[in-house]
């Protein structure tokens, strides 16, 4: 299906990625975009602009509350523009005012086995909840926390480990017309 058509069954609709840290939001999401003709957004990119400061030191200065707050603030701002895919952080699931965003535009999770992440983000020094001695069970734990959370968007799509992202941007957008509402849909019944 060519790009011109899945652009018009999306009328502008946002797309928003979630899933854990290291699943690829950021890498696949300005593929999409570009496909798409849409604008990228990366919100971490953003609470970082908003708060002067890495995320590292919000958590470290003024705690996960304090980022908590400004990821809502910001995705509010996100979920007001049309036609943009937005890469959301691992935890912005973890709020219910999120999902009243994120259900402004197609959600679509990128799941990636504990494996996968694990060996992505071995070594990784940029994220604050995964400063901790013991990666895996860490990784693991949030995991099981957030995936029935994950579970609640519009699209679930099982990353696998020889996947490259324009390899996963082309599955993604082979797939999103199937769960767009067809214009004609009644009348073919």
């Amino acid at each position: 299906m060519g790009q011109n058509l899945i652009k018009e069954q999306l009328q502008g609709v946002n797309l928003f990625l979630i899933g854990m840290m290291g699943s690829g939001k950021s890498t696949v999401g300005p593929l999409l975009a570009e496909q798409l003709g849409y604008r990228f957004f990366d919100a971490d990119v953003l609470i970082e602009r908003v708060a002067g400061k890495a995320i590292a030191d919000i958590f470290a200065e003024d705690g996960e509350d304090t980022f908590r707050d400004l990821e809502t603030e910001v995705l509010g701002h996100l979920a007001a523009q049309t036609r943009s895919v937005i890469a959301t952080g691992g935890g912005v699931v973890l709020r219910r005012q999120n999902w009243s965003y994120l259900h402004h535009g197609l959600v679509i999770w990128l799941d990636g086995s504990l494996e996968l992440l694990l060996a992505r983000l071995q070594g990784d020094e940029g994220r604050p909840l995964l400063q901790v001695e013991n990666l895996e069970e860490r990784l693991g734990d949030l995991i099981t926390q957030r995936q029935p959370l994950y579970a609640q968007a519009d699209l679930r799509f099982p990353l696998q480990p020889d996947q490259d992202p324009p390899a996963i941007a082309a599955e993604l957008l082979a797939i999103i017309p199937g769960l767009l509402k067809p214009q004609c849909s009644a009348e073919q019944n």
